[in-house]
């Protein structure tokens, strides 16, 4: 299918916004607080640029001011009673703060958490000193949304000891379970090793974690937890606008791509270590076989530099931002080897493609017929350029690819499919429909866009399931509707999708600076309009009901925009024109088959059994932490665990394999083709996927289908 640059431009929006409130310029001087300018430009952006922009008020102030200190100390082990007194003198005056560029709010919270995570330091480490006593009758309570601040420091310590206290337990316990089964096979090297040795080391084990914990935390500067502090501000506005400081925004534009330019390799700090802890597939630290997980790396240089530098104890975000660069140059690391050796290894930078976030296919065999899948996990595309790799077109050729094995049904896997561009959702709906509106889109003075395919290939006119579940979202959400609404596909999912019917631009905000010396004030993601399903109605909260419904782990827990604070609400437009697919003999009649199929699943039952089981788990609040009492408990969910473990050895009567164009890269991709091994051996334990393959075979027992996708093959 051709791509139509004008619904590219249009859909461009969702990534990368323009805006016709430009002209306005914020000065910074000398005198400038790089803070209090961003606080008033990203104001000025929201009140502006925003589709429902809310009204900066005492009430506004308020909801700032709690989700602030939910973010900063969500489970309440920091701040005291007291310390809560002397911020809520500002509860309702963080709107008149907003407006007069002051910060004298967040300062007074950063500069009492400082404090306070000294003081932390300190608890857990005379805490854990100390042996714990597991035969005390004690228990702790998890429900850190309900649970009121503490009123002195002694009970913040109290806090910190049954905490810690729990956690060392379920080491304890693990540990002693270790040992059961080391003396059950009787190795000469054994040595049993009594409680309080076993206490001790759990009790080590819970401090280390909490030292890597602390290491971490003490990594952030100052403008990080500023960044927290005004995204407390604009999500005031909608769960979705988000304020990007540099370094995340371009963690966001890799997110979208796929691909950035580096060495290709994980990195992780571990103490003041920085290790490698993945190699990507066919990136250049991949391609020169040198570097490999576990090495530590220890100086960095560039290829114009004489001297490294040493990263030990450097930032992890400073680490990374030394390592990768530009494609074609060349970085020089200085690495400690698994094996203790100490080399200088030379890597080309490139461009690294994350092939975990592409698109990916497999052939399905069942019985005497084929049918293709693709798993889709995001609407990626590049920002900067339109003829880059992208979602849409990677689909196109994965379909390409499936017809020339001669499919005779698709499923595209949109489970956990949180979104993406806009642009290459009207495109992959495209390569289904002849031509017609894919989705409307409206802005908050009520100017409504139409986004349609207007080409009349049909790129697969063959049998069509979607599969969904609770966290497809947005335009995962966009996709499905559309193919419901012309009955061109049947969906198959929960009772209903994520519930996100806003779209999003990403808004630079530095063109609104001059004369500035305070560096890049980073990027705004902001709601700009909302789109509806082709037949009016909005996917906001309700976001698409499944034509199937298949219950999952997430049926009875509550997750979707309806859970989010401050989402925006659900409504309705004139419906757009359109006519519905008539490539199946009775679609409604199929859908009739399948419900009455999963009726009767004993693994679907099965799954429902244990959502329900899970959600009785997330509702416990209270936890022992008398050991024979934790042990009893534990024993008790195992027990019903054991019910549920036969779900993870469920068996299709399904064969997946690869395409022969992916198994050509085989011979030189070894780490591919055992991905692909792993992902097809996971398939074939999917009772979604077997349930989405009886569709198929439904959809395509009607004749007028059978000669239509015959005729198209030919």
């Amino acid at each position: 299918m051709k791509r139509n640059s004008i619904i590219w431009l249009l859909g461009l929006l969702f990534a990368v916004a323009s805006c016709s409130f430009t002209t306005k310029k914020f000065d910074a001087d000398e005198n400038s607080d790089k803070d209090q300018v961003l606080i008033e430009l990203i104001t000025y952006v929201l009140e502006k640029g925003h589709y429902d922009p809310k009204n900066i008020n005492d009430q506004f102030s308020q909801s700032v001011y709690d989700d602030f200190l939910n973010k900063i100390d969500p489970r309440k082990r920091y701040f005291t009673t007291a310390d809560i007194g002397d911020f809520s003198v500002y509860e309702e005056q963080i709107d008149d703060q907003i407006r007069s560029r002051n910060i004298d709010f967040f300062n007074l919270v950063y500069e009492r958490f400082l404090k306070r995570i000294e003081d932390s330091k300190s608890y857990y480490t005379e805490i854990l000193n100390e042996p714990f006593d597991f035969s005390e009758k004690e228990s702790i309570n998890l429900d850190y949304e309900n649970l009121p601040f503490a009123s002195s420091k002694r009970e913040i310590k109290e806090r910190w000891r049954k905490q810690l206290k729990y956690s060392t337990l379920g080491y304890f316990y693990d540990l002693k379970e270790e040992q059961k089964l080391k003396k059950e096979k009787e190795t000469e090297d054994f040595v049993e090793k009594i409680d309080k040795e076993l206490e001790q080391e759990a009790r080590e084990k819970v401090k280390n974690s909490l030292d890597e914990f602390f290491d971490l935390t003490g990594d952030l500067e100052r403008k990080d937890w500023f960044t927290v502090y005004v995204n407390a501000i604009v999500e005031g506005f909608d769960p979705h606008s988000f304020y990007f400081a540099p370094q995340d925004k371009e963690r966001f534009d890799i997110q979208m791509s796929g691909s950035l330019e580096g060495i290709g390799a994980r990195l992780q700090k571990k103490m003041d270590e920085i290790k490698i802890m993945d190699v990507i597939s066919g990136g250049p630290a991949w391609r020169g076989e040198e570097l490999e997980v576990g090495d530590v790396i220890q100086k960095v240089r560039q290829e114009d530099e004489e001297k490294a530098v040493d990263i030990s104890g450097m930032r992890l975000d400073d680490a990374v931002g030394l390592i990768k660069g530009p494609k074609g140059t060349t970085v020089h690391l200085t690495v400690k080897k698994v094996s203790g050796a100490i080399e200088e290894i030379s890597i080309v930078r490139d461009v690294v493609e994350i092939e975990e976030t592409y698109a990916k296919s497999a052939m399905v065999e069942k019985d005497d017929q084929k049918f293709g899948l693709i798993y889709l996990p995001k609407f990626y595309f590049n920002i900067n350029d339109a003829n880059e790799r992208n979602a849409a077109s990677d689909v196109r050729k994965e379909i390409i690819e499936l017809k020339k094995e001669n499919m005779d049904g698709l499923v595209i896997d949109l489970r956990n499919n949180g979104g993406g561009s806009l642009s290459t959702v009207v495109d992959i709906a495209g390569l289904f429909i002849e031509k017609g509106p894919v989705v409307q889109v409206q802005d908050g003075d009520k100017r409504k866009e139409i986004l349609k395919d207007k080409d009349g290939e049909v790129l697969w006119d063959g049998p069509l399931v979607i599969l969904v579940n609770e966290l497809s979202a947005s335009a995962s959400e966009i996709l499905a509707a559309a193919m419901q609404d012309y009955k061109r596909a049947v969906i198959i999912g929960g009772k209903q999708t994520y519930g996100k019917g806003t779209v999003q631009g990403v808004i630079d905000l530095n063109r609104w600076m001059r004369n500035s010396d305070l560096g890049d004030m980073g990027a705004l993601k902001v709601t700009r309009q909302k789109f509806y399903r082709i037949n009016g109605g909005s996917t906001q909260l309700e976001g698409v009901k499944s034509d199937v419904v298949v219950p999952d782990k997430y049926s009875y827990i509550d997750l979707g925009e309806k859970d989010l604070n401050n989402p925006l609400p659900w409504d309705q437009i004139q419906p757009a024109n359109y006519s519905l697919w008539d490539g199946y003999d009775d679609i409604d009649a199929v859908i009739a088959k399948s419900k009455s199929r999963i009726a009767q699943n004993k693994q679907f039952n099965l799954i429902d059994k244990n959502a329900k089981w899970i959600k009785a788990q997330r509702d416990l609040n209270q936890y022992s932490i008398n050991y024979e009492e934790y042990k009893a408990d534990l024993e008790q969910s195992e027990a019903v665990f054991e019910e549920f473990e036969s779900i993870n050895d469920y068996k299709t009567n399904l064969s997946f394999s690869s395409l022969p164009v992916e198994e050509m890269l085989f011979a030189t991709d070894t780490t591919l083709q055992e991905k692909r091994k792993r992902w097809h051996k996971n398939l074939s334990k999917d009772v979604y996927v077997e349930e989405a393959i009886f569709v198929l075979e439904d959809l395509g027992a009607g004749s007028q289908n059978k000669k239509t996708a015959a005729n198209f093959r030919d």
